[in-house]
């Protein structure tokens, strides 16, 4: 702020820069609450399930949709909760959801040690990048088949198939993660005489950890979609085993039940994975 001095009364005066300056507009956007439009976007978006689930209700009850295949959602409620007294549903979700947590756990490990490792490695990951890289399009559930025959019928070559299939999303996204460290980080470590466990665990692995969880998420899903494929016919429990009994025998309402029993988990699990980031990895956040 200046001022300049009126030659006549000696008072202190604002000068034209001042005055200026005073009287630009000032933007009061950001300052103000979210419009009216932007409320009833947010009301719309929360109430268009529930509407959705109505007008699915009320089509099926009048018959618009046939309710052989889309039986109304007041059905499909009555069999959730008659499966969830008799227990089976808890085994089944218990089953399919330790399935893909040990799956995860065994193919998600190696995948982020060897991303790491290939990250810093120039040569080995000229050497050995090319050889996923070759695998990956390979349908995973394709290999199935040749899991049963290694491990046979039980849990072991479910948690195989899951494991190959978490494996490559993981190992290229923590490889990604590392490659875009900036370079003068290791250079620095390594100006340092930085040990290569201290190259990995202070520069490599928190560079590296946002991608790894963008792995882990897809892994989520994909886990959820193959382990529904392989419980169709390669177990006795589990929610795809479940939806397959509930498809034989035309109980098209356990068949959803199975469905958005699956969907809830998804979703809770990668809500989990939000969680996990945000504690171990809070520069990251979303």
């Amino acid at each position: 702020m200046t001022t300049t001095i009126d030659g006549g009364s000696g008072q202190l005066e604002p000068s034209a820069k001042h005055s200026n300056e005073s009287s630009a507009p000032v933007d009061v956007a950001g300052l103000v609450g979210p419009s009216k439009g932007d409320r009833l976007v947010q009301i719309a978006g929360v109430l268009s399930p529930v509407m959705i689930v109505l007008l699915w209700e009320l089509f099926s009850r009048i018959g618009v949709l046939d309710a052989r295949f889309f039986p109304p959602p007041s059905s499909i409620t009555g069999e959730f909760w008659d499966l969830l007294k008799s227990g089976s549903l808890i085994e089944d979700s218990w089953a399919t959801l330790r399935r893909i947590v040990i799956g995860m756990v065994i193919g998600g490990v190696p995948a982020i040690a060897l991303g790491l490792v290939l990250g810093v490695w120039k040569r080995g990951r000229q050497v050995i990048t090319p050889i996923f890289t070759a695998l990956y399009p390979v349908p995973k559930i394709a290999i199935f088949p040749l899991m049963l025959l290694i491990f046979g019928f039980g849990e072991a070559s479910k948690y195989a198939i899951v494991a190959i299939v978490v494996f490559f999303f993981i190992f290229f996204n923590t490889l990604t993660g590392v490659l875009q460290v900036p370079k003068i980080y290791l250079d620095v470590a390594r100006n340092a005489n930085a040990s290569r466990l201290q190259l990995f665990r202070t520069v490599a692995l928190p560079g590296a950890l946002p991608g790894i969880f963008t792995g882990v998420r897809l892994s989520v899903g994909v886990a959820f979609v193959v382990m529904a494929a392989v419980e169709f016919v390669g177990a006795q429990n589990g929610l795809g085993f479940l939806i397959w009994s509930a498809w034989q025998t035309f109980a098209v309402d356990s068949m959803y039940v199975g469905l958005v029993v699956i969907s809830v988990l998804g979703y809770l699990c990668l809500v989990v994975v939000d969680l996990v980031e945000k504690f171990t990895a809070p520069w990251a956040d979303r």
